[in-house]
């Protein structure tokens, strides 16, 4: 238990000095946690001082930890469920987000798919086949960072700018859609066999059945019987926390991960911003300040400094491109069609950019799949910090001649 203390004091202290550093920076504290998880890996801590490295996270003493990590992805994709919306009013807001965030997913998809050949012959573990490496590096590329997207709008005060309900609502759809396609990209690693791959996507349709067609209606109930302001008491969140967690070991054992029966149940969850801000405040904060650091470390650890070798380099730079690319020119466009300004569309797009933390537990879900090895996720990691610390200032860059774009409510509905 000291050891598991002191790892837990490392890992804490850290994330908090670094997020800190980058809160002065003007960036999201969670980019510090991110880059917390990359200094505690092989490639910084453990090159400077291999010894002290080794003792603090030797591999067989990782256990504690990688049950405290899950804990916290559950109960961090159970918020995000939570926090999906769909974007209010009239329905030309729909149409407006469906144009950024279906060509903010089909273009740095497709340009995913277009460059797993390349990255196959090096990177693909053994066993892999073409197929689900290349519907992976789609996915890994077509993810966007809602919670960090929505932070860094907070900050700025753009929430409720055109701007921000735009990118936060194709948002919701972009991220869908990647989660139907990597539940099928792991269907098809964890499931051998055609029959496999059948009952694990049978099973996870029953999942959504289960989620939507019984628990939200039940859960509805309760919060409406016991919670009428809309702030849970410990009996009722105990009730929503039983039913994510298990959720999540229903689709743990489907073959999937457990992130998403615990997404899944968030997503059932009754629309009411006064719940939200109870989850937020009770749970949020425990998964966010505690348990997802760890998380970090621990994808820090998987990391090698391998990676980086020359034809790592070159990896890197085709893999940011095709990331970067694709976010602002997919999203942009999208934005564009939709009848924002140019600056403020190419905003939208350096928005959808970030990955943050999803996408590192997207790349987590792959590892654990074994559909990606430690080089490919540790240059994905490297890119994922990259493109989350791009946003603010080129979301700045954007709008700052602009200036500050009107409030949503005078825009056209």
């Amino acid at each position: 238990m000291s050891h598991l203390l002191l790892q837990l004091s490392v890992i804490l202290a850290t994330a908090r000095v670094l997020s800190l550093l980058l809160r002065r920076l003007g960036q999201p504290a969670v980019i510090g946690e991110m880059i917390a998880g990359f200094v505690l890996g092989p490639i910084v801590f453990g090159a400077v001082a291999p010894q002290w490295h080794a003792a603090l996270f030797p591999p067989d003493g990782l256990a504690a930890l990688q049950g405290l990590s899950q804990v916290g992805l559950v109960l961090f994709m159970f918020i995000v469920g939570a926090e999906l919306r769909a974007p209010d009013g009239a329905r030309a807001q729909l149409v407006a987000a469906a144009w950024v965030g279906i060509p903010g997913v089909l273009l740095p998809g497709a340009l995913g798919l277009a460059i797993a050949p390349a990255l196959y012959a090096r990177f693909a573990p053994t066993g892999v086949g073409a197929w689900p490496f290349a519907s992976f590096m789609a996915a890994a590329l077509a993810i966007t960072a809602f919670p960090v997207m929505a932070r860094i709008l907070k900050d700025r005060g753009l929430t409720r700018s055109p701007v921000g309900q735009l990118a936060l609502a194709a948002t919701a759809i972009a991220d869908v859609l990647v989660w139907i396609l990597l539940a099928f990209v792991v269907a098809s690693i964890s499931a051998h066999g055609g029959a496999a791959f059948a009952r694990t996507i049978g099973g996870l349709v029953l999942a959504c059945a289960i989620a939507f067609g019984a628990l939200r209606p039940l859960f509805a109930r309760l919060l409406a019987r016991h919670a009428r302001d809309g702030r849970p008491g410990g009996a009722v969140l105990g009730a929503l926390l039983i039913g994510t967690c298990a959720m999540a070991a229903a689709t743990e054992w489907l073959g999937l991960h457990a992130v998403f029966g615990a997404f899944l149940v968030g997503a059932c969850l009754p629309r009411d911003d006064r719940l939200l801000d109870t989850l937020v405040e009770r749970v949020e904060h425990l998964a966010v300040l505690l348990l997802m650091p760890v998380f970090f470390a621990l994808a820090g650890l998987a990391t090698t400094a391998d990676a980086f070798s020359a034809t790592g380099a070159s990896a890197l730079l085709l893999i940011l491109a095709a990331a970067v690319l694709g976010k602002i020119l997919g999203a942009g466009g999208g934005a564009r069609i939709a009848g924002l300004d140019l600056r403020s569309s190419l905003a939208v797009g350096s928005l959808m950019n970030a990955r943050g933390m999803m996408e590192l537990i997207v790349l987590k879900v792959g590892l654990d799949a074994g559909v990606i090895g430690a080089g490919m996720f540790t240059l994905l990691m490297a890119m994922t910090i990259v493109t989350t610390l791009m946003a603010t200032p080129m979301l700045a860059a954007c709008l700052r001649r602009g200036g500050t774009p009107a409030p949503a409510a005078a825009t056209r509905e």
